[in-house]
């Protein structure tokens, strides 16, 4: 069950086209099922005795929660895996992309087979924080308390900061702060360099940290400088070919002067973009394949031969689950500040969808995803649906799917120009309680033009079968 094919981006407030601040990830699963939901979880208070899963990781939690937006897994018998929301006080998290720790590390620190892992990781931290900084710390703690089982990188923000935080090993871990101006690509390695102990503004770490890499001779640097990648990162041949292109396709796509080989292990963590970054440009990164590339290997026209078009992992793929973008606006009230876009299927042919997180409820079919495939009764499903239709199809349908996505991309604005004055107007529950049939709208409308979408496709595919015989006009 554990993901290990994510695909993050981080964008600070200075570096977007609105002021927001934006962490996103996509979500893929080792295969092509994997049925996600999108719920609200209630504010209560926790007093109870927590065992994964997944892991049997345990631990005693108690204290207020607050409420929080998440994803999870519809059947929680292998975790929770919340994933990744946004709580009522405007922290988003997101939990987890995988990474991996080099053997030299994991020797003298091995990973804990029963400690905190990406299933728990969101429904231990997110509902007690009230700032991406108090996120970073809770986490950190725990992780240095009970161990973690993986290498992984997980999101935090608020409406002024973005931060991003690695584990290594079993206990080891530091986070940076993305510059306001500046922001990040994620694949599944460790991205976080050059650590700064005398700057916690932008810095935090592991207490053990600087004595762990001391004591056990971990650090290559020849200038005494602390390369947190370089120290416990892996840089192996499979990194060079699954994951640093897409860093590389992504800062192509915002800072397209910078000439840089696709596997080259020295890319920065984070650049400053060429261009202010809008939630349309993020939405582009994270359901692209290479497009444009000789390695897109959804292009039997691109001018790649059949080698390059497989040489590197795509972004869009069929094991795509649930993709968020948790923005966190600047231009208008808190209340009505935070927004979790959606996507759920294969990610360049399904729409990201809006939701308003001041919510007491989801939409219906975001509640649903057993293990019967039913479009009508399941988003998750309608949206997979669309993918088994188009994939076999793609050249003969891409041009419709990509109109249709516009269309709702278009028509999620509109919702939210519209919903956006009525709401300034409202306090309280009143809001909530706007703000979450709000969503319905949204999210009805979309659903409706993803059904029309999916009529259309499958009368085109039944007029063009090549399983046709003609005798006559009257046979």
């Amino acid at each position: 069950m554990k993901k290990d094919n994510c695909t993050a981006m981080l964008v600070g407030k200075d570096a977007s086209i609105d002021g927001s601040t934006m962490i996103a990830r996509d979500e893929d699963g080792y295969g092509g099922i994997n049925e996600k939901l999108f719920v609200v979880n209630k504010a209560r208070h926790y007093d109870e005795d927590y065992v994964s899963k997944y892991n049997g990781f345990k631990m005693h939690l108690i204290g207020d929660g607050c409420r929080y937006t998440a994803a999870p897994t519809a059947d929680d018998s292998e975790g929770r895996w919340d994933e990744q929301g946004i709580n009522e006080y405007n922290v988003a998290m997101s939990s987890t992309e995988t990474e991996a720790t080099n053997a030299r590390c994991l020797g003298h620190d091995p990973l804990v087979e029963n400690g905190i892992d990406e299933d728990s990781m969101l429904y231990l931290v997110l509902p007690f924080v009230k700032t991406a900084r108090e996120g970073v710390k809770r986490l950190g703690q725990l992780i240095e308390k009970y161990g973690t089982g993986e290498t992984n990188g997980i999101a935090f923000s608020d409406h002024d900061e973005v931060w991003y935080l690695e584990t290594a090993a079993g206990h080891q871990w530091v986070a940076a702060r993305v510059p306001d101006d500046s922001y990040a690509i994620c694949p599944n390695i460790m991205v976080i360099q050059n650590v700064d102990f005398d700057d916690p503004d932008n810095f935090m770490y592991a207490s053990t940290i600087r004595d762990f890499v001391e004591k056990h001779h971990l650090n290559p640097a020849q200038d005494g400088g602390f390369n947190f990648r370089d120290i416990f990162g892996t840089k192996d041949e499979a990194d060079a070919f699954y994951n640093t292109p897409r860093t590389w396709y992504g800062q192509k796509l915002f800072n397209p002067s910078i000439e840089q080989d696709p596997t080259s292990q020295e890319m920065p963590f984070t650049r400053v973009p060429e261009k202010k970054i809008g939630v349309e440009d993020v939405q582009k990164f994270l359901t692209s394949h290479y497009n444009g590339t000789p390695y897109d290997p959804m292009d039997t026209f691109s001018s790649g031969d059949e080698k390059q078009q497989k040489m590197f992992r795509s972004i869009a793929l069929g094991r795509n689950q649930e993709s968020s973008i948790l923005q966190i606006r600047n231009d208008v009230p808190k209340e009505m500040a935070a927004i979790q876009w959606v996507n759920m299927g294969f990610y360049c042919y399904s729409p990201y969808v809006p939701f308003y997180a001041n919510i007491n409820d989801t939409p219906a079919n975001y509640k649903v995803a057993d293990h019967m495939v039913d479009p009508d009764k399941s988003a998750y499903w309608m949206y997979k649906t669309l993918q088994v239709l188009v994939e076999p199809r793609y050249h003969q349908y891409i041009y419709q799917v990509n109109a249709y996505r516009d269309d709702c991309q278009a028509c999620a604005l509109a919702h939210i120009d519209e919903t956006d004055p009525k709401a300034k107007e409202l306090k309280g529950e009143e809001l909530t309680k706007f703000l979450t049939a709000a969503n319905e709208k949204t999210a009805a409308e979309i659903t409706e033009k993803t059904k029309k979408l999916m009529s259309a496709l499958v009368r085109q595919a039944l007029n063009s079968s090549k399983y046709q015989f003609e005798r006559g006009d009257n046979l």
